[in-house]
C-alpha cells in the first residue's frame, strides 16, 4: 500500500505523462507546465507556501513581485456574492449588486443540461466583471435527506442527474473565463455536525452514487478547482483525505487544477499537505509557517510544496487576470443574464396536482382572486447562514400576479401565517416557533378568501428554515399554514396552492384541500414573472421534480433505517463559530475538541426514489413527477441492435406526440432494470433523459443513448468497475412512476 507521500508523488507522475491519453478538458491545465516550472524554480519556499492560504477572506496569494496575481473566490452558487470583509461582513458597495438565479434544486427541476450551460455562462460572465477568477460552485451533493439544510443548493438525490447538471454549469462558466470550485466533496448530505460527523460508506455506494457528479464534473466538466469538505469520510476529514484527494481525484481523474478547503475546514499541516489540500481557507496556522518549518526538518519534502503550487498557477494561467482597475466599472447584472435566470426559473416550475382543469386561470371567468401566504412576498436572495444575493431586483409571486393581471383582475393580499424570527439577525428558525396561527391574520386571510372567486395559497418554508449549518427538524409547514389551508378550503373550494421553498415539504394537508398544486421554488430575481406565466398559461409548466416527497419522514431511507438523526449533537456549527459573531455572539469555538458522531450510511445505494421502488412504498410525489397543460404520447420503443456487448452503446429510439392545443416541453426519461442479475441493484435507476420541446399536434422521435459500460457495478472485491451479463429492460417514461414503453435487451 501506498504511504499518503507516495500518493501524492504519484498523483503529479501520473498527471506529468497525462499527454500520452487523449485530450480530456483537464489536459487544457498542462499547457504552460514548462513555464510555470521555471517561475517555482525561481521562488523561495516562503513564496510558495505564501499561496497556500489565504491573504483576505476571499482570495489566496499569487506572485506579487512575478505580476501573477492572488486568485479571487466569488461565493455562489447562485449568485455572485457582495464584496465581503471580516468576518463575512458587507462592504457596503453600491457597484456589487449581481443577478439573483434560481437556486440549485429549481435549477435541477429544468431536467436541462443546456440550461446548466447558460446558467453557468451568465454566472462565470457576472464572476468576470467583478474581476473574480473561481465561483464557490456548483454545489452538487447528492439529497440524501429531505430536511438537509443544503437541499436548496443542491441539484438532485440521483447522481446522473447531478453530474449532466455539474458538467453543464462547469462547462459554461469555465466558457466565459471563470473557474468553478465544485463542492462539497464529498459526502456532506448532511448539516447537522457538518463539522465533525463521520461517514462510514462502502467503496461501491461511494463510487455509483456520492462520487458520480465530482468524476463528471472533473473529467467530462474539466473542473479547475474542488473543495474538500467539512466532514470525515471513512475516518479521515476530506480536507486530508488521501484516498479522495489523492488517489481517486488526481490518479483515477485526472484532476490537474488545486484543491481549496471549506472556510474554517483545514485540521492540520502533516495531514493537509501529505492528503491533497492545496490551499487552506482561511488563515496560516496550518498551511503557513508551521509548513515552511516541517520542510525545513525534512518531515515534508519541497516538492510536495512545489506541486501545489504548480496546481494552483495552472488555474492561474488558464484564468486571465483582471486588472482591479478594469473591474467592476460596468453594471454586474445585466439584462442578456436576467433572461437566462428568467427561462430557467420558467422550466423549473412543476406542477404536482391538476384536478378538474384548474390551471391554467382563465382571467375572463375569475374577477377576484384572494392571494394567501406570506411567502407571496417574502425575498429569497438573502437569509439564513449560506451565501445569498444582494440582488438588482426581485420580482416577488404577488408582483408577478399583479403585473400579469393589471387592472382586470382584482387581487385581494393577506399574509395569513407569520414565522417569528429567531435570535441573531441570520439565526436558524425552529419550527415550532410561531406554529400557532395569529387570529387577526387568520380572520383577515378567512375574509379575503370568502369574497373572492379563487384563492392562491402561498405555503413554504423560508431562508430561515432551509439554511447552511443546520437542517431542519422536520419536513412539516412551519407558521400554522396546514391549519389555515383548512380554514381557506371552509370558505372557498377553489384554491391553487404554490409551494415557495427550496427542498420538500410534508403536503399531506395542502394536497387534501387543494384542486391543484404547484412547486415554485427559490426562483431567483424573475421568479414571480415566471410563476405568473405559467399559472395564466403563457406557457405550460415543464419542470420535474429532482427529488421525491415522501409520505413521512421517517418513510425516507436514512430515518427508516436509524441513520439520521445521529445521536450526538455538537452544537455550533463549524462555519457560524469562526465567521459568524452575530450568531454566535462573539463566542468562538474555532476547532475545540467535539464529538465525531458516526453518519452510517448502510441504505446502501437506496437513496431516494431508488429506496422507495425497490420497498415498493407509497410516496407523495415520485422522482421525476411533473404535469403540463397537454397530454403526451408514447410509442414506437425500439433499439438499434439485439444484443449488447461492453464497449457497446445502447441505442433507444421512440416517439412521443403533443396530443394538446400548445405548445410544450417535456422531459423524457429513461430508466433500467435488471431481470436477472446476480448482483443486488435497486429496482430501477434512471440512465438519460433528455428535455423536448413540441408544437401542439407535432411528434419527434427521439434517441437515447447509453454506453452499456455505464451499466458497471463498482466491484470491491477487484477494485475495479465490473459489468454484470444479464437481461436489462428499458423502462421510458415521464416520471420514476410514470413509465410507458419497455423492452428487454441482453447484454453478453
Amino acid at each position: 500500500m501506498k504511504t499518503p507521500l507516495l500518493a501524492f508523488l504519484a498523483a503529479f507522475a501520473v498527471c506529468a505523462i497525462s499527454c500520452s491519453r487523449p485530450v480530456s478538458p483537464q489536459d487544457t491545465l498542462l499547457t504552460n507546465d514548462k513555464q510555470i516550472d521555471e517561475i517555482i524554480a525561481q521562488m523561495s519556499l516562503e513564496e510558495k507556501v505564501e499561496m497556500l492560504h489565504s491573504k483576505t477572506i476571499m482570495s489566496s496569494e499569487g506572485i506579487p513581485r512575478l505580476g501573477i496575481q492572488e486568485i479571487r473566490y466569488a461565493d455562489g452558487p447562485f449568485g455572485i456574492r457582495e464584496e465581503l470583509g471580516d468576518g463575512f461582513r458587507p462592504l457596503g458597495w453600491t457597484t456589487d449588486s449581481a443577478t439573483y438565479y434560481p437556486t440549485g434544486s429549481a435549477l435541477a427541476a429544468t431536467w436541462s443540461a443546456d440550461l446548466a450551460y447558460k446558467y453557468g455562462e451568465a454566472m462565470g460572465t457576472e464572476a468576470r466583471r467583478r474581476g473574480k477568477d473561481v465561483i464557490l460552485g456548483p454545489a452538487i451533493n447528492i439529497q440524501r435527506l429531505p430536511v438537509g439544510g443544503r437541499t436548496y443548493e443542491y441539484f438532485s438525490e440521483d447522481p446522473i442527474l447531478s453530474s449532466a447538471l455539474a458538467v453543464g454549469y462547469t462547462k459554461g462558466s469555465q466558457t466565459a473565463g471563470t473557474a468553478v470550485c465544485v463542492k462539497h466533496f464529498a459526502m456532506n448530505n448532511q448539516e447537522t455536525n457538518r463539522g465533525n460527523f463521520n461517514v462510514i460508506i462502502d467503496p461501491r455506494q461511494m463510487r455509483e452514487i456520492y462520487l458520480k457528479p465530482f468524476e463528471a464534473a472533473v473529467k467530462e466538466g474539466g473542473a479547475m478547482v474542488v473543495m474538500p469538505a467539512y466532514n470525515k469520510v471513512n475516518g479521515y476529514w476530506c480536507s486530508e483525505n488521501d484516498e479522495l484527494c489523492n488517489k481517486i481525484l488526481r490518479e483515477e481523474w485526472g484532476f490537474n487544477g488545486f484543491t481549496v478547503s471549506d472556510w474554517g475546514g483545514t485540521h492540520s499541516t502533516l495531514g493537509a499537505a501529505l492528503g491533497g489540500l492545496c490551499v487552506q481557507m482561511t488563515g496560516d496556522n496550518y498551511l503557513g509557517p508551521a509548513l515552511i518549518d516541517s520542510v525545513r526538518v525534512g518531515i515534508v519534502p519541497e516538492a510536495i510544496v512545489d506541486a501545489k503550487v504548480r496546481e494552483i498557477l495552472r488555474v492561474r494561467f488558464a484564468i486571465e487576470q483582471v486588472d482591479p482597475q478594469n473591474a467592476n466599472i460596468e453594471a454586474i447584472s445585466q439584462i442578456e443574464q436576467q433572461q437566462v435566470a428568467y427561462e430557467v426559473a420558467q422550466k423549473s416550475i412543476v406542477l404536482l396536482k391538476n384536478e378538474n382543469k384548474i390551471l391554467p386561470i382563465d382571467k375572463q371567468s375569475v374577477k377576484k382572486i384572494a392571494v394567501v401566504g406570506i411567502n407571496a412576498t417574502a425575498s429569497t436572495a438573502n437569509g439564513g447562514v449560506g451565501a445569498g444575493v444582494k440582488t438588482i431586483y426581485e420580482i416577488s409571486p404577488l408582483q408577478g400576479i399583479v403585473n400579469e393581471l393589471g387592472s382586470d383582475v382584482e387581487v385581494l393580499y393577506a399574509p395569513g401565517y407569520k414565522y417569528i424570527r429567531p435570535r441573531g439577525m441570520w439565526g436558524p428558525l425552529t419550527q415550532d416557533d410561531g406554529s400557532q396561527l395569529d387570529s387577526q391574520l387568520l380572520n383577515e386571510a378567512i375574509d379575503a378568501a370568502q369574497s373572492a372567486d379563487l384563492v392562491i395559497f402561498f405555503a413554504g418554508t423560508n431562508k430561515q428554515i432551509e439554511t447552511e449549518g443546520s437542517d431542519r427538524k422536520n419536513i412539516m409547514l412551519p407558521g400554522g399554514q396546514d391549519e389555515l389551508i383548512a380554514h381557506l378550503a371552509s370558505v372557498n373550494d377553489n384554491i391553487v396552492s404554490v409551494l415557495i421553498s427550496g427542498g420538500p415539504c410534508d403536503l399531506n394537508e395542502v394536497v387534501k384541500y387543494s384542486t391543484a398544486v404547484v412547486q415554485g421554488w427559490w426562483n431567483g430575481l424573475e421568479g414571480g414573472h415566471a410563476l405568473a406565466d405559467v399559472l395564466f398559461g403563457r406557457i405550460a409548466p415543464s419542470g420535474k421534480l429532482p427529488f421525491t416527497f415522501p409520505i413521512r419522514l421517517e418513510d425516507s431511507p436514512a430515518y427508516a433505517m436509524g441513520n439520521f438523526p445521529q445521536k450526538s449533537i455538537v452544537g455550533t456549527d463549524v462555519f457560524t463559530a469562526q465567521y459568524r459573531q452575530d450568531i454566535t455572539g462573539g463566542q468562538s469555538n474555532q476547532h475545540r475538541e467535539r464529538p465525531n458522531p458516526d453518519a452510517y450510511y448502510s441504505e446502501g445505494s437506496l437513496v431516494g426514489y431508488r429506496w422507495f421502488d425497490t420497498k415498493q412504498m407509497e410516496v407523495m410525489f415520485p422522482f421525476g413527477h411533473g404535469l403540463s397543460y397537454v397530454d403526451f404520447d408514447y410509442s414506437n420503443i425500439s433499439t438499434d441492435k439485439k444484443t449488447y456487448k461492453a464497449k457497446d452503446i445502447i441505442s433507444v429510439s421512440f416517439d412521443i406526440k403533443n396530443v394538446g392545443q400548445m405548445e410544450a416541453d417535456e422531459v423524457v426519461q429513461l430508466y433500467v432494470h435488471r431481470i436477472d442479475a446476480n448482483v443486488e441493484w435497486p429496482q430501477k435507476e434512471l440512465k438519460a433523459f433528455e428535455r423536448v420541446n413540441l408544437q401542439s399536434g407535432q411528434t419527434k422521435n427521439i434517441t437515447l443513448e447509453i454506453p452499456v459500460c455505464d451499466l458497471s457495478y463498482w466491484n470491491e472485491e477487484i477494485k475495479d468497475w465490473s459489468l454484470e451479463k444479464c437481461k436489462i429492460e428499458i423502462l421510458v417514461g415521464s416520471s420514476s412512476r410514470d413509465i410507458r414503453l419497455q423492452t428487454e435487451i441482453p447484454i453478453i
